[in-house]
């Protein structure tokens, strides 16, 4: 938890650090368990949650910013990072007396009404994939609690978080069809029904095994190691990895998934 003085800094001392009516909101997602995950926070002295997120530094440009914001949360530097839509509807982040109030209770003084942190805010939206083992998770200066929910679980989120989050799964859904995202989700070494469960969980829909597993070893972004997993009696699937070199090179130029 970050500590209440440092909270009380960000609070009254922020504006001099972050520029004013602009925030970023990253949509982080991670697999575990055939579950598609998201990284959320709770605010401090709430029962509210909301995306991992935070406000752009005046000599940051916005990817920078991200990704910082992300790694603050995560503990990560390398995380697959892509913008994806600008939320800036006038009233997405109005804020009423209850919004003074919470900030008032965590800096135990009174809060002007034209507070820095209580004025009109547009988000420029990012979404993130990481494997899950790999994350840390620390709270921002306003939260207490920052930790993996189940997508189908997500609670009612602070502001237009839940329509944020809808937007950045959209744009997670359609993007894996032109980049192998995957990589980012999955241990190094796997078997092709965990990569194949993957993609049917962000999908939200039913793949053919054989014409998957076909289509990716087809374009070369997996290979087939000569290791085994031994998962039980006469079950010792082969393991697969991602090949760097073409996975970076299909995250440039781009592929066509067809499944």
């Amino acid at each position: 938890m970050i500590p209440e003085n440092e909270t009380i800094d960000f609070i009254e001392k922020g504006h001099k650090e972050f520029l004013h009516h602009l925030s970023i909101d990253c949509v982080l997602f991670g697999y575990h368990e055939h579950q598609l995950k998201v990284l959320l926070l709770k605010w401090k002295e709430s029962d509210k949650w909301s995306l991992a997120g935070g406000f752009i530094k005046l000599e940051e440009n916005l990817s920078e910013a991200a990704t910082r914001i992300l790694k603050e949360r995560t503990g990560l530097d390398e995380i697959f990072l892509q913008q994806f839509q600008t939320f800036g509807e006038p009233k997405r982040s109005h804020r009423s007396k209850a919004d003074i109030d919470h900030l008032e209770t965590i800096t135990k003084g009174s809060v002007p009404a034209d507070h820095w942190l209580l004025k009109r805010t547009v988000s420029i939206g990012y979404y993130a994939v990481t494997e899950y083992s790999k994350v840390n998770p620390h709270p921002d200066p306003l939260s207490d609690k920052c930790e993996w929910w189940e997508i189908d679980s997500v609670p009612k989120l602070i502001f237009d978080h839940n329509f944020i989050l809808a937007e950045a799964l959209k744009a997670l859904r359609m993007q894996i069809y032109h980049q192998p995202i995957g990589y980012n989700l999955l241990p190094e070494k796997f078997t092709l029904p965990e990569i194949h469960d993957l993609y049917e969980t962000i999908l939200g829909k039913e793949l053919d095994r054989r014409n998957f597993a076909k289509k990716l070893i087809s374009l070369g972004l997996i290979k087939k190691l000569n290791e085994r997993r031994s998962i039980g009696a006469h079950r010792s699937p082969f393991l697969y990895k991602f090949d760097k070199r073409k996975y970076d090179k299909a995250l440039k130029d781009g592929i066509i998934l067809a499944f």
